[in-house]
């Protein structure tokens, strides 16, 4: 794990000053906003005793300034983080500071990219550590809400003195890049490898009898088997019955096509829908590489973004989430009429193209419509579109003001219209997976595995 370790800090020296500041706590401003009543009262009383009030301030300042120099020096300083992480999981990191003397518990701030942190800033208090003398460590997380490569700019170090009037405040330039990649936990979960131990297309590699549409032998048929597979030529010949069995398709083009557009970089559960989505193409992309399909992505907004090349091995699966993290968020609307007339250009065969997009009016949706249907004259065509709970929500909320009549009647429009356009992508032949964003992945492994059953990719 990579860590960052700073300099010994020097309490003199013309470079040392400009990193080292001295505040007051609120202690000594409570102190010393109390002396001004109290001289005030002392003034009114005894006149001649009024230079007390002002005496009292300065001897104040000046403990603050004592109290400040024996809270001691910073010595070294270590922030353990790792340099790489996946969106929506949580970064652990890990600060150590060595100080000499002081007596206060330490303070560290960090400013970070505001996609790490609300506000771009976390706060964590420093505990002893039991490793030396003078040692304090703190434990933290970021958490990243979107891809790429996020910024930890600056960290602040601050401790007070022995009275509690004074703090002495450290900092230092951290310049730290975190790489955010698309989560792929799903990848890693004891389900989906129980799944693919279990499946006909599991760990090891043979051929498989039974299902599929590419023609493999004649055996004898069996009670239990399907009767549509009797090979009734071929029982006649020989005077008994013979089934036909079938090899599962292996070898198909899949392409999982982001819309990286305005509506997909809408929040849904705290992320983004374009890295909900991307989570789902890649669990379901480990599957189809078990599989032995061949699997690309590609992105799209106003214009292509891009097509990555296609990926035959599981031992390459990190390529796809390279490239699936190359994919920006575009605040515009998608052109599908280019974006699926430059993809439908770059396919050589005939592939299962999975969509993942969403709409917000009719307009939109007509020429979505209207470009997947010239996609389909050639290639087969999933359309994954997640729930939207909180319209759904609005559409149901008890009608008690006329605001929340207003929302719903709106809401229920907006759902009937979105109902329409689906309904009309089915009659198209169009296979659309819509559920909500936490059963995208697995309602999408259920639709790429009827459509291998299908054999409609040969």
């Amino acid at each position: 794990m990579p860590t960052l370790r700073f300099p010994r800090l020097r309490p003199s020296g013309p470079a040392a000053w400009p990193s080292l500041a001295v505040y007051p706590t609120a202690r000594a401003v409570l102190l010393l906003a109390l002396t001004a009543p109290a001289g005030l009262l002392l003034a009114t009383l005894a006149p001649q005793a009024w230079i007390v009030a002002p005496a009292a301030g300065a001897a104040l300042i000046a403990l603050v300034l004592l109290d400040a120099l024996m809270a001691g020096r910073l010595h070294e300083a270590r922030l353990a983080m790792a340099a790489d992480a996946e969106v929506g999981q949580d970064v652990r990191f890990t600060l150590h500071a060595a100080l000499a003397g002081g007596s206060g518990a330490p303070m560290a701030a960090i400013a970070c990219d505001p996609r790490l942190a609300d506000g771009g800033r976390i706060a964590v208090p420093l505990v002893r550590d039991p490793a030396g003398e003078g040692a304090w460590s703190a434990q933290g997380s970021l958490f990243p809400s979107r891809r790429g490569t996020a910024r930890i700019d600056t960290l602040w170090l601050r401790w007070s003195g022995p009275l509690g009037l004074g703090h002495r405040q450290v900092r230092r330039v951290l310049d730290r890049a975190l790489r955010v990649w698309p989560d792929i936990a799903p990848v890693r979960s004891p389900a989906l490898q129980i799944f693919l131990r279990d499946a006909a297309f599991g760990l090891v590699a043979r051929r498989i009898r039974g299902e599929g549409t590419e023609f493999e032998a004649l055996a004898d048929y069996e009670p239990g088997m399907d009767r549509r597979r009797i090979d009734w030529k071929s029982s006649a010949r020989h005077g008994r019955l013979f089934a036909k069995e079938y090899e599962t398709e292996r070898n198909n083009q899949i392409v999982f096509a982001f819309d990286c557009g305005q509506a997909m970089i809408e929040p849904l559960g705290g992320l983004p829908r374009l890295d909900r989505a991307i989570t789902a193409a890649l669990t379901t992309a480990w599957v189809a590489l078990k599989a032995q399909d061949r699997v690309a992505v590609y992105g799209f907004a106003a214009r292509p973004l891009a097509l990555s090349p296609f990926v035959t091995a599981t031992r390459d699966f990190a390529r796809l989430q390279r490239s699936a993290a190359g994919f920006d968020y575009h605040g515009e609307e998608p052109n599908f009429t280019f974006a699926m007339a430059t993809l439908a250009t770059r396919l050589q065969r005939r592939s299962l193209v999975v969509v993942f997009s969403d709409f917000t009016d009719p307009t939109s949706a007509e020429l979505m419509i209207e470009s997947l249907g010239r996609l389909m004259e050639r290639h087969r065509v999933l359309f994954v579109v997640m729930a939207d709970a909180e319209l759904a929500g609005l559409a149901t909320a008890s009608p008690d003001t006329l605001d929340a009549m207003a929302r719903a009647v709106t809401a229920t429009a907006l759902q009937r219209q979105r109902a329409l356009v689906l309904q009309r992508l089915r009659q198209m032949g169009v296979r659309v997976v819509e559920a909500p964003y936490e059963q995208i992945g697995t309602r999408l492994i259920d639709a790429y595995l009827g459509v291998k059953r299908e054999g409609s990719l040969g």
